[in-house]
């Protein structure tokens, strides 16, 4: 089959499958080129829980350069000194943990894009255009283009705000973090709870309506083909650490 030529936002917001992985604690140099190997499409760096600052970030930015993988990373919080430096060093993508209105939304969104659709500062021959000269005008157009916004929806607040959010211009995915979300609703890790499931649908019909992605970092095979069967088109692969701890666990617990 041919190959799309499609951006990966482009393929994101048309509903097509992209594939990628959520990383916390991997940053050495060969892992953009292990997990273009994997057949991920895309990497999304965390900062929130994991303590890491952007200049790791810039590092592992710059090894997914020519790969043909799109470095993301998630932010601590949305505010705009996170969401734009993070775009400057490179990043492709920004998600944006615990949007919970739609005014929040669209703070990401003008935080994210140049003017006129944002409110993004301009500085060009750095990280984030390969350091390359060129027409400003061009480079603003290709990076609005380029960038995707993911705001997650989390909490109670984000589930009942879902539609209005979802209806942001320039939101471009939905997703769903899932533990923090039933932390949220009252019932922590219930994944089979029937209030979950309703949650999981609402969200996705939402994204549907508006067409946006749907994003969700999946554990295991069966939980990313369930979610893909829901309609959630960017599944990542996570944690990192589980999926380490578990290969090497299958191996030595063979000699025990």
């Amino acid at each position: 089959m041919a190959k799309s030529t499609k951006s990966l936002r482009r393929r994101v917001l048309a509903g097509e499958s992209v594939r990628g992985t959520m990383l916390f604690e991997s940053f050495s140099p060969g892992v953009a080129q292990i997990m273009k190997l994997a057949g991920c499409e895309y990497i999304l760096y965390d900062m929130e829980h994991t303590g890491i600052g952007l200049e790791t970030i810039k590092e592992q930015v710059a090894m997914c350069r020519g790969l043909g993988v799109a470095p993301m990373v998630r932010v601590p919080r949305g505010e705009y000194h996170f969401i734009a430096r993070a775009l400057d060093i490179g990043c492709h993508g920004v998600m944006v943990p615990m949007v919970n209105t739609a005014d929040e939304a669209r703070t990401v969104v003008e935080a994210m894009r140049y003017p006129p659709t944002g409110r993004r500062g301009a500085a060009f021959g750095f990280a984030h255009d390969d350091y390359e000269p060129g027409d400003p005008l061009a480079k603003m157009k290709a990076a609005n283009a380029r960038n995707l916004a993911i705001v997650q929806i989390e909490t109670e607040h984000g589930l009942a705000n879902v539609e209005e959010i979802a209806a942001v211009p320039g939101v471009d995915v939905l997703w769903l973090g899932h533990f923090d979300l039933t932390n949220f609703l009252g019932i922590p890790g219930e994944f089979d709870n029937p209030i979950y499931k309703k949650a999981v649908k609402r969200i996705a019909a939402a994204g549907h309506k508006h067409k946006k992605g749907l994003g969700f970092m999946a554990a295991d095979p069966v939980v990313a083909k369930s979610m893909r069967r829901s309609g959630y088109n960017m599944i990542a692969s996570g944690t990192d650490m589980g999926i380490l701890m578990k290969g090497t666990a299958e191996i030595i617990s063979a000699v025990k």
